[in-house]
């Protein structure tokens, strides 16, 4: 039998994984934001419904990505929430969540240099264009209601990933659970995306701050007085624990005693 693959392979995938992920995600953005659609109902470089498509195909590949190795958790709000209700070991949950991270600012360095000479022209002072990296409040002065917005995605993404991939529950079949986890990504950005962009995700957040930072973004949420990096973590942080406690004493308890 091959040995198990150890926790440095499994933070390799956490890296890789993220880091498809927010490939695919960060690079839709800059699509649309970058090559705006000069037509009325182009769809070639789109809008909103193409933002979504995208991070959904991302969550997927990603997860098609590390899923062997490491469980494809992808996201720091998945990790804790597998330590507090699925006994993942809670040693693991820093570097898994540092792995995310660094992950997801790789990713957001890539693409930026990518697109280099389009921010160059689109935005040559980097003061507008932060949003394609990470996300900010639609209203700054109502914090809390960006942090609702984030509790409820989050929650709606962990009851969901915990019903997907429950096997007393009606699992797809193995090949098919990362498509039905990037659908459900999709439904998130297309339901709740407005209020904060349904970042559901730390790492998603936090990693393309930290780059778009160093490479000397304006407004960028994190250097220039403002909380809107705090938002779009606690609030996964804390969603995620209540989608995970909602379905398994809603569900799976059910589940269990069902199949006694």
């Amino acid at each position: 039998m091959s040995p198990k693959p150890g926790l440095m392979a499994e933070l390799l995938a956490e890296f890789l994984g993220t880091f498809v992920l927010i490939l695919f995600g960060t690079g839709v953005v800059a699509m649309v934001v970058l090559f705006p659609t000069r037509n009325a109902g182009e769809l070639i470089h789109g809008g909103y419904t193409n933002i979504t498509l995208g991070w959904g195909l991302g969550v997927t590949m990603g997860i098609y990505v590390a899923g062997k190795i490491s469980g494809a958790h992808l996201n720091p709000a998945v990790t804790l929430s597998l330590a507090v209700f699925r006994g993942f070991p809670w040693r693991n949950v820093i570097p898994y969540s540092i792995a995310q991270t660094a992950g997801a600012f790789a990713a957001a360095a890539l693409v930026y240099r990518n697109y280099l000479p389009a921010f160059r022209q689109v935005d040559p002072g980097l003061e507008r264009t932060a949003g394609v990296f990470t996300t900010f409040p639609a209203f700054p002065s109502w914090p809390g209601a960006g942090f609702l917005d984030q509790v409820i995605g989050t929650a709606l993404l962990l009851l969901l990933v915990f019903a997907i991939t429950d096997e007393s529950n009606s699992p797809p079949g193995a090949n098919l659970t990362p498509l039905m986890i990037g659908l459900v990504v999709v439904a998130i950005g297309m339901s709740f995306g407005g209020m904060h962009g349904y970042p559901i995700n730390p790492a998603r957040d936090f990693g393309p701050r930290l780059f778009i930072v160093v490479a000397g973004f304006r407004n960028n949420g994190l250097t220039d007085g403002g909380y809107a990096w705090l938002i779009p973590i606690a609030g996964p942080l804390v969603g995620g624990l209540v989608g995970a406690a909602v379905y398994d004493l809603g569900i799976r308890r059910f589940l269990r005693n069902a199949a006694k």
